[in-house]
């Protein structure tokens, strides 16, 4: 080869490997993973939305935006303020509000809470409630309290 040949670089195999890479990392292996988990997990591959009577009101995954007195309220630290769920100290703490707002008896409410709570506490962690599925049992266990909410 001539010294010529040797300062010639050829960009086609670099370009196409790119091409070939992009494609597949970029564009196939996503597809494929939400074909699958679509397929495996439709409930969780859609968000886990929550519904009211047929009706979409909301993500399980995602926290809600309660303001009224009436609800439980998702915890106000959190940096992001997307977490769901908050600790069951936190629940039992908003009780008193909520039966001062509702005329509810704190002791149905402290058994709701409790009959919501998740989390593993046997090993790691502490357990929670996601608020509002807590807020949905509220809606759906006291119609009339909350009869100004879809039905």
């Amino acid at each position: 080869m001539t010294t010529e040949n040797k300062q010639k670089l050829s960009f086609k195999p670099i370009i196409g490997l790119a091409v070939v890479s992009l494609l597949i990392c970029g564009l196939f292996f996503p597809l494929l993973i939400t074909g699958i988990a679509q397929i495996a997990f439709p409930y969780q591959a859609n968000g886990e939305i929550a519904y009211l009577n047929g009706e979409a009101i909301g993500s399980n995954r995602i926290a809600q935006n309660f303001t009224s007195p009436v609800f439980f309220h998702p915890r106000n630290d959190s940096a992001s303020g997307v977490d769901p769920d908050i600790t069951l100290q936190d629940a039992h703490s908003q009780i008193p509000r909520i039966s001062n707002a509702t005329g509810i008896s704190s002791e149905s409410l402290t058994n709701l809470v409790d009959g919501n709570q998740e989390g593993n506490v046997w090993i790691f962690g502490s357990p929670y409630v996601n608020v509002l599925r807590l807020n949905l049992d509220l809606i759906n266990d006291y119609p009339s309290v909350y009869s100004g909410f879809p039905k």
